[in-house]
């Protein structure tokens, strides 16, 4: 009987410092009432579309796989705001292998071939030679030494508001950019303006290999 009295006693402590209101824990990122909608199902390209050398974009062990072949870009085409987002949050997890480079397109459109020639490029490559590192919005606003390390997971959060965007690398801003009203632009680049579109991975080159995952999408008025 003493014993049962005491356990009774210590529950009873332990239940008044538990909460009592769910709403009190920590809330998820990808709670669908914060606006948070996932672009990938962590098992297939379902509701995904690659251009050009299509195996070089593939899922594995849970993370879109991009590179290892010819060059492709792998847009999403589901049906989240019939995939034309124009203010938005994105927040993805990324990994470079050694010497590998991609980017991550937005406000851009499928296209069969070539480099995609409408939206941004929120650049990938951590140890590849080309001088524009991860963090840098391409061509744009460049970043010439890489916050991250090859082999490691980091965060990429992209915020795109009227003319504003802001790319974070792991809660650490690396570009914080106004749009002007007649942005230069190159004849090849006119497209590389703020509109609206989709989001799109890139595979590079034979030689490079990044990891995708946890890819998800907040819009905004």
């Amino acid at each position: 009987m003493m014993l049962r009295n005491f356990l009774v006693a210590v529950l009873t402590a332990c239940a008044s410092f538990a909460p009592t209101d769910v709403s009190a824990a920590a809330p998820c990122c990808c709670n669908p009432n914060q606006g948070w909608v996932r672009l990938f199902d962590g098992c297939s390209l379902n509701d995904w579309t690659a251009s050009e050398h299509k195996a070089s974009c593939r899922v594995e062990n849970g993370a879109i796989v991009v590179g290892g072949g010819g060059r492709s870009h792998l847009f999403y085409t589901g049906p989240v705001e019939s995939h034309d987002f124009k203010n938005f949050e994105l927040k993805l997890q990324a990994k470079t292998e050694p010497g590998s480079n991609s980017g991550i397109f937005f406000h851009t459109a499928y296209q069969e071939t070539d480099w995609p020639k409408q939206g941004y490029e929120a650049q990938v490559n951590n140890t590849q030679e080309d001088w524009i590192k991860t963090g840098s919005l391409y061509n744009v606003e460049d970043v010439r030494q890489s916050p991250v390390e090859d082999n490691e997971w980091f965060d990429y959060h992209i915020i795109v508001r009227g003319k504003r965007i802001v790319l974070k690398v792991n809660g650490e801003t690396t570009v914080d950019y106004i749009e002007p009203d007649d942005p230069p632009r190159s004849e090849e680049r006119r497209g590389r303006v703020l509109s609206s579109g989709t989001i799109a991975l890139q595979a590079h080159d034979p030689g490079s290999t990044v990891y995708f995952r946890d890819i998800r999408i907040k819009p905004l008025p």
